[in-house]
């Protein structure tokens, strides 16, 4: 018997590996449900928003290269997909959207919550359709497939609601070609890097995501050039920890200055799988060397000297064959003054932090005096916060933060060693990722711990999918920097000299939120009881929700602070001072 339009679909998405698809149910895709309910090996997740499916869906696919698959019905239901597949095309995670449609005698009529899907997801995907006859399949849903992983982005099919249920005149099941191939640069170019790194006497790596396949070549280039490495913030899951002798952190306004240092020192620097979008903080002069899979990426950033098109992995393996033992003209091994000098900047900023992270600083004098200055109240410190989760969490816990402040603590002060990965909206910059990101990881690996770095702005905006976790009895813990602020945004407007100003948030008890809705609530004011409060959160079985009333007024120093953003905190202070008498709590 021929199969229906929606049973060739779920057929072939079980058959491709799909283990989990993330929507909210109705209309146009009543018959795709009923058919993942009828299919053993597929599950239905059911969320409260379709923007939470699709970041769920994103999460899937960036953690294991494969395909995520989420589901909005007609129209709103379609719409409300749309952010978290931009966050997904961003993040070149391959995502296949099924969009519902009015029934196919009705498009172009203006029906009820009719939308053009065609036009409304045309700069997410990159590939679109509509399905208009059932004899389109199974060639259509292969070529999303294929535009989705082949390209690594968002593919989006759109059923009408009076296709799902027509059967296929001429039947056949689904075909995927899905071998990534391996590219390599043109020799005469590595020869040509090769030449220049030979040369140079300060080399630096800025190491990307990108490069996280090769991590064992690349830690042999920065040991045979003597190379500081650099790391972007996708790049921490990979790279950190003690068995990387080479690694100085972050760059960046949520860098170090050891970072910095190292970047400016360098005479020559090397991109590698990285696309680092933040113009200001490459150095001036250096010769640059860029390897990436992308033509179009090579020199969008910063000038480039050599750009090498082909996988991380084999450009460098090939880079090691031509490397010479040492710098032309230099006798025995390469002088490797420049990365002692970044490794002991590094430790010594590391141990400053941590001096910050203990949660008895502020009793002693130097933390006296700084709470005067930024946090009367005695609330938690973040960095504590972060560090206490650090230590407790386990060495293969996959994390999710939030755009803002979450991620500013989570890149200082917790650690991507191990078989720890790290998934958040670092090219998008949504907020309201790190909760649904958890959802779709978690549903990977039930076993798996999955810790959310949630701002309370963040939390609150999807708060409705915390009874998605309950529902499905996922075990994510929620670690919430309850600031009462968007402070990301709050520091925005100090930088600049402005007083805070709507950033204020009323917020709820969220340990009570949570508790009333069924899942473990913990609420910590204290801030000797954080380590304790983390231990008993993670230890506690089902989900969690760890509400933690954190410093408002904390200050994230950026990597190389300037005279003007100094000046301008300045200002914005005495400003909210004098306001302070005159005005409304909070406006």
């Amino acid at each position: 018997m021929a199969r229906t339009v929606a049973r060739v679909i779920v057929d072939a998405l079980s058959e491709v590996g799909v283990r989990q698809v993330f929507g909210v149910v109705g209309d146009a895709l009543n018959p795709l449900t009923d058919a993942i309910r009828t299919t053993e090996n597929l599950e239905w997740v059911g969320c409260r928003h379709e923007e939470a499916a699709a970041f769920a869906a994103s999460a899937q696919s960036q953690l294991t290269g494969t395909l995520g698959v989420c589901m909005g019905t007609v129209g709103p239901g379609s719409v409300h997909l749309l952010n978290g597949l931009y966050d997904a095309a961003k993040s070149h995670a391959p995502v296949l959207a099924i969009a519902g449609q009015v029934p196919l005698a009705e498009i172009g009529s203006d029906y009820f919550q009719e939308v053009d899907n065609d036009a409304l997801f045309s700069d997410v995907a990159v590939f679109r359709a509509t399905i208009t006859s059932p004899d389109q399949l199974p060639q259509m849903l292969e070529t999303a497939v294929r535009n989705a992983l082949g390209r690594k982005g968002v593919a989006v099919l759109t059923v009408p609601g009076d296709l799902g249920e027509r059967e296929l005149t001429a039947d056949r099941p689904a075909w995927f070609s899905l071998n990534p191939p391996v590219s390599r640069p043109d020799g005469a170019a590595v020869r040509r890097a090769a030449e220049l790194l030979d040369r140079s006497e300060r080399v630096t790596l800025l190491v990307g995501e990108g490069a996280r396949a090769a991590r064992e070549d690349v830690l042999t280039l920065a040991d045979r050039l003597a190379a500081p490495m650099v790391l972007t913030l996708k790049a921490k899951a990979g790279f950190e920890g003690d068995a990387n002798p080479f690694q100085v952190g972050q760059t960046g306004l949520i860098g170090n200055p050891a970072a910095a240092a190292a970047l400016q020192d360098a005479d020559t620097l090397v991109l590698l799988g990285t696309d680092f979008p933040y113009r200001d903080w490459y150095p001036e002069g250096p010769t640059v060397i860029q390897v990436d899979t992308e033509a179009t990426h090579i020199g969008r950033r910063v000038p480039v000297d050599v750009g090498l098109v082909g996988d991380t992995g084999a450009t460098v393996h090939d880079l090691l064959d031509h490397l010479t033992a040492a710098p032309a003209g230099s006798e025995g091994a390469r002088d490797r003054s420049h990365l002692d000098k970044a490794r002991e900047h590094f430790d010594q900023w590391r141990a400053g932090q941590a001096r910050l992270a203990d949660p008895s600083h502020d009793e002693g004098l130097a933390g006296r005096i700084r709470s005067v200055l930024d946090n009367r109240a005695h609330d938690i410190r973040p960095e504590a916060l972060a560090a206490a989760v650090d230590r407790v969490a386990a060495e293969d816990a996959v994390f999710t933060s939030d755009t803002g402040m979450a991620t500013v603590w989570l890149s200082r002060f917790v650690e991507m060693r191990g078989e720890r990965r790290l998934i958040g909206s670092y090219n998008l910059g949504s907020m309201a990722n790190a909760m649904p990101q958890a959802l779709g990881a978690q549903c990977l690996d039930r076993e798996r711990q999955v810790v959310a770095f949630c701002g309370d702005g963040g939390l609150s905006m999807l708060l409705g999918d915390l009874m998605t976790l309950k529902t499905y009895r996922l075990p994510v813990k929620l670690v919430v920097f309850d600031n009462r602020r968007l402070g990301m945004v709050k520091l925005e407007q100090e930088q600049a000299g402005l007083p805070e100003f709507g950033t204020v948030l009323d917020n709820p008890d969220f340990a009570a939120v949570a508790e009333a809705m069924g899942i473990t609530g913990i609420r910590v004011t204290d801030p000797n009881e954080v380590e304790s409060a983390v231990r008993r959160a993670f230890s506690s079985p089902g989900p969690v929700l760890l509400d933690v009333l954190t410093n408002p007024d904390e200050i994230a120093v950026p990597a190389k602070p300037t005279v003007e953003q100094g000046w301008g905190f300045a200002v914005a202070k005495v400003k909210e001072v004098v306001r302070s008498h005159g005005e409304p709590k909070g406006n």
